[in-house]
């Protein structure tokens, strides 16, 4: 009974680990942008967008698809980073191991 004990440390461990890497993501950003830095995105690592920046350089009604399309651009490109960041941190908790069930945890 002393390997399950043992085990069953480490999963408590790992389960406390775990919280403290999600509050820390919440406080990470990721910033991405398009259209040659026209456009900027910012999300946090809860996954929730923060901020949208466009220079008004680029604010022209006959180009409204086109402006659409960069924000889409960018808001995209923010949020994978930011799932990148957070499966960069899985595998530092995990030692790189695939455990199944994990993935979806942050």
């Amino acid at each position: 009974m002393k390997g399950l004990g043992n085990i069953m440390q480490q999963a408590q461990k790992m389960q406390a680990r775990l919280l403290e890497i999600n509050k820390e993501m919440e406080k990470k950003t990721e910033e991405a942008s398009a259209g040659g830095g026209m456009v900027k995105a910012v999300a946090n690592g809860k996954g929730e967008l923060v901020s949208v920046l466009i220079e008004k350089e680029i604010i022209n009604a006959d180009e409204k698809e086109m402006l659409e399309d960069l924000v889409l651009a960018a808001v995209n490109e923010a949020l994978r980073k930011v799932q990148s960041m957070k499966e960069e941190e899985m595998k530092k908790l995990t030692g790189g191991m695939k455990i199944p069930g994990m993935p979806g945890i942050f």
